[in-house]
């Protein structure tokens, strides 16, 4: 299946995609300026960040859940109203406690509503199973567009007027997200069927499913190492370039070559898990990502190593999203794929809330970022193995002939 012929639904999700990622990806290059304005040190914003991500994925089983249930139109456009309200408060906040609330719950049920797992859920009811990894890379990818746009927008709002009306620019572009919702169609997921039908099953019998899988939890886990590698070096990653001397617009292209790669990345390891064993694919990731590390925290850091490895980490920055999902879908199925990659998810926002708050804990601490490098690095190599084992042949379950 050609790009081209792709249902509308998936082109609207890239929209969605550009805005809520694209944000929250940039919100690393506002630690400086929102510590100097509350006067605190940078674990007060990783916790906040922690939080929210910590929260996002809380709150995705359950958004999941109800995408299933009640179609991903609804919730997309609940979830842009949260989005925007949380940063808009977070503009007008006067006090951290304010932030905790805004930045972190409001924002990340706003995240939850609108990002992968909603959007990609939607996608795999209205594609064929063989098509379902390009389809993800390609959704992925371009919703990856958004950090290439956004970052370096934000860092030109910063550099023009403030973080409070950034944020507020920022929230007027939600407003998108909510219409471009609303023209998402959905289809029954029983016309790929090819004429057979699966018995109904229910949520709870999906999930029961799913928790006895022992790749199931295999999956958890190497998600829970991608969310605790990316989000420390978006959140972290400006203040470390920062921190050894290099000018302010450095970490921002590093972000941006970190996004721009990420479309190549994202849709190349998505047509890989199209062609081959997607275990194996995650596995050469994974690794892929430890040299890339590796050699950033031991080759000296210029403008120039920082883009380079902007660039080499986005290549695999989000290449596992289309893998981990479509192994969740070539698995179990498209009919609670939401719900059970929201899950997963979730497990990688645990990832994502250790990797943020430990970074500026690490920081504070040892006034130095070297010791949280050398664990993504082992983490890497640890994931690598992890996804080997995974029995990723389809569940079996009785099939009804149409009549």
């Amino acid at each position: 299946m050609s790009i081209f012929r792709f249902p509308p639904l998936i082109w609207l999700g890239i929209g969605i995609l550009i805005i809520s990622l694209g944000i929250r990806q940039s919100f690393g290059i506002f630690m400086m300026p929102i510590t100097d304005t509350f006067q605190s040190g940078r674990e007060f914003f990783s916790l906040a960040i922690a939080l929210q991500n910590l929260l996002f994925g809380l709150f995705q089983p359950f958004v999941g859940m109800a995408a299933d249930r009640f179609g991903a139109k609804r919730i997309i456009t609940l979830g842009g109203v949260a989005y925007a309200l949380g940063l808009y408060l977070t503009s007008v906040a006067t006090g951290t406690g304010v932030l905790y609330v805004s930045m972190g719950v409001m924002i990340g049920l706003g995240l939850s509503a609108t990002s992968y797992v909603i959007v990609l859920g939607a996608v795999a009811k209205v594609v064929p199973a063989e098509h379902t990894a390009k389809a993800f890379g390609l959704t992925t990818a371009m919703g990856s567009f958004g950090m290439f746009a956004v970052i370096p927008g934000a860092q030109s709002l910063l550099a023009y007027y403030d973080w409070q009306t950034a944020m507020q620019v920022f929230a007027m572009f939600c407003t998108l997200m909510i219409a471009f919702a609303v023209f998402m169609k959905t289809a029954n997921p029983s016309s790929l069927t090819g004429g057979q039908a699966e018995p109904e099953q229910t949520l709870k019998e999906a999930m029961a499913e799913a928790f006895r899988h022992p790749g199931y939890w295999l999956i958890h886990a190497g998600f829970f190492v991608c969310g605790f590698q990316v989000m420390f070096i978006a959140t972290h990653l400006p203040s470390y370039i920062a921190d050894k001397g290099l000018p302010g617009n450095t970490a921002a292209m590093a972000l941006a070559y970190v996004g721009i790669f990420n479309i190549f990345g994202s849709y190349f390891w998505g047509l890989m898990g199209d062609r081959f064993n997607k275990r194996y694919v995650m596995t050469l990731l994974y690794l892929v990502r430890s040299v890339v590390l590796t050699l950033f925290i031991t080759v000296p850091l210029t403008t120039h190593t920082a883009t380079i490895f902007g660039a080499a980490i986005g290549f695999c920055w989000l290449g596992t999203v289309p893998l981990t999902s479509g192994l969740v879908r070539q698995i179990f199925g498209p009919r609670y794929m939401s719900t059970l990659y929201g899950m997963v998810f979730f497990t990688h926002q645990i990832g994502s809330f250790i990797g943020a708050w430990v970074g500026g804990r690490v920081f504070d601490y040892y006034g130095s970022y070297e010791p949280i490098w050398w664990a993504t690095i082992v983490l890497a190599f640890a994931a690598a193995l992890i996804h080997l084992p995974i029995n990723d042949k389809p569940v079996v379950r009785p099939v009804l002939q149409h009549a």
